[in-house]
């Protein structure tokens, strides 16, 4: 890359970091630091705004980065993270959303512990929450580091270190000064960012090929090197019945997975009613629903257009086919187009990932401090204050997700994601429905069903090729793959279930009708919630 590139997308960016800063700093004046304007930003935000938010939060880096470049490199496979992604969405709205905003006060524990004895529920839905959320934030770390590698032009480990290094120490700067409100916002900016970014570069591609879609796909297909193969099922989930089985475990994390993620849990509880989350769910769907038709003709644009080798000659994994894409479309490298719509481009990625990076600190530290240390904390001992729990939680957060970032740097973002997505399938999603909708569901139950899909979804990432046995593995000279399976949810989301309707039937408790019956009215009604 050129300096040209460098300075000018390092400008852009740095205009996001000051304007996003400049939010932080004007929120933290104004804040009354209450645990409900720390969580839940005082429930202020119209379903519009937090529609927008919730968009902001869940169209990462993942789905701009990794799902264009999976596109680009196998075609049609590529395609079922955009169909996981956005289905997932019908399971928010139909199951979630209403429910969740009437029963809980800010995180995922405040639902299950409605009917149950509270302390064992907490700390298994806050030890669940705080898990998935490092994955998730792992995957973003990967980004940012793949982003910044292709920008200063090398792959240089050191500046890729010291880019996840950054964007860790901002997120925490972020949740710690700002709280929900500051995060929300910008969340906010950046899905209005992204939106606008990706709509341009669509128009560009489509005007390229004018117009003719047919002609773009063909083109793609004839620059991939597999032909007419591209465009059909197989290409990278389809060679034997072990890729097969990876195709459905993926598609059931996805689609199970986003009403388990705890970041977009909260997003509900910023809102005043339960009618005002519904809302924000459909307009969320609406946006990211357009997000992800747009990212298939910028993946099949970047077939197309770059081509798979050179994508994969920037980076093994695809994650810089939309900058590159962006490069070509401008007019090439070493033209003022082509620097310019990449530096656009590269900017709005890396504040895609600043973005996401906030909201996902921010939950899990909320986990932290309202599920794990209000449950552990010594009876008697001087408590302290929730918020300055959590602001301390987050830099731990960060601290974990940079060790982590650094190590999985040569996966693919989108995978990286798919992980995230199964742990949270396996262990939230189970005790989430059965709380709301199993009348004699126990406290057992909730506990067996968070750790019964929690351990087995990370054993079985341990166990499979993601971590070593094969030369793409995180530790290529060990050999501890004993599970063939890539991504886990095939066999970790059945036994989440399984484990809590076993600790249900065999706990010596009586369910509480009475509060089963109290949640319930609250859960539909709205009667006395938060």
């Amino acid at each position: 890359m050129t300096g040209e590139h460098q300075t000018l997308a390092l400008l852009l960016f740095s205009a996001f970091v000051a304007v996003t800063l400049g939010i932080t700093t004007w929120v933290s004046r104004n804040r009354r630091g209450s645990a409900e304007e720390f969580y839940a930003g005082g429930r202020l935000f119209s379903p519009m705004e937090n529609g927008f938010a919730i968009a902001g939060d869940y169209m990462s880096a993942a789905s701009f980065l990794g799902v264009t470049g999976l596109i680009a490199l196998f075609g049609y496979d590529g395609l079922l993270y955009v169909v996981g992604f956005l289905v997932a969405w019908l399971v928010v709205l139909f199951l979630v959303a209403e429910l969740v905003r009437n029963c809980g006060r800010f995180t995922l524990a405040d639902v299950v512990a409605a009917r149950m004895r509270e302390r064992p529920v907490r700390i298994a839905a806050g030890t669940s929450s705080v898990t998935v959320s490092v994955l998730y934030l792992v995957a973003q770390m990967v980004g940012a580091g793949s982003l910044v590698a292709l920008l200063l032009g090398g792959t240089s480990g050191a500046a890729r270190a010291w880019t996840v290094i950054g964007v860790g120490a901002l997120m925490v700067i972020y949740v710690s000064l700002g709280g929900m409100r500051a995060t929300t916002w910008i969340q906010i900016v950046k899905a209005v960012l992204l939106l606008g970014g990706t709509i341009a570069l669509t128009v560009l591609v489509l005007m390229r090929f004018h117009g003719d879609l047919n002609r773009l796909l063909l083109t793609a297909a004839e620059r991939s090197g597999h032909g007419e193969a591209f465009l059909a099922p197989g290409l990278k989930y389809g060679g034997d019945w072990t890729a097969r089985f990876d195709f459905i475990s993926l598609g059931l994390a996805l689609v199970l997975g986003t009403a388990g993620l705890p970041h977009i849990l909260s997003r509900f509880y910023t809102v005043p009613t339960a009618r005002a989350a519904r809302r924000s769910v459909v307009w969320a769907v609406g946006l990211i629903g357009g997000f992800y038709l747009m990212t298939i003709v910028l993946g099949f644009g970047a077939a197309a257009i770059v081509g798979p080798d050179a994508v994969r000659g920037s980076n093994a994994a695809g994650n810089t086919a939309v900058p590159l894409l962006a490069l070509d479309l401008g007019g090439g490298a070493g033209s003022t187009g082509g620097t310019a719509l990449f530096a656009i481009v590269a900017a709005v990625a890396f504040a895609t990932i600043l973005a996401v990076v906030a909201g996902i600190t921010l939950a899990s530290s909320a986990s932290v401090a309202h599920d794990l240390y209000a449950s552990l904390r010594r009876r008697g001992g001087k408590p302290r204050s929730e918020v300055a729990v959590a602001r301390v939680a987050a830099v731990g957060v960060g601290v974990v997700a940079i060790a982590l970032g650094l190590l999985a740097r040569d996966l693919n973002v989108a995978f990286l994601v798919g992980l995230a997505f199964a742990v949270a399938a396996s262990a939230n999603l189970p005790v989430l429905l059965y709380s709301l909708f199993w009348r004699g569901f126990t406290t057992r139950g909730a506990v067996w069903a968070v750790y019964g899909g929690l351990v087995p979804a990370l054993v079985l990432v341990v166990l499979s090729p993601v971590v070593s046995g094969s030369p793409d593995s995180l530790f290529p000279g060990l050999d501890l793959q004993y599970f063939p399976l890539q991504n886990p949810g095939l066999v970790s989301i059945p036994l989440g279930f399984l484990a809590g309707w076993l600790g249900t039937v065999t706990s010596a408790e009586v369910p509480d009708e009475a509060r089963h019956a109290e949640t319930e009215v609250r859960s539909l009604t709205g009667a006395g919630a938060a």
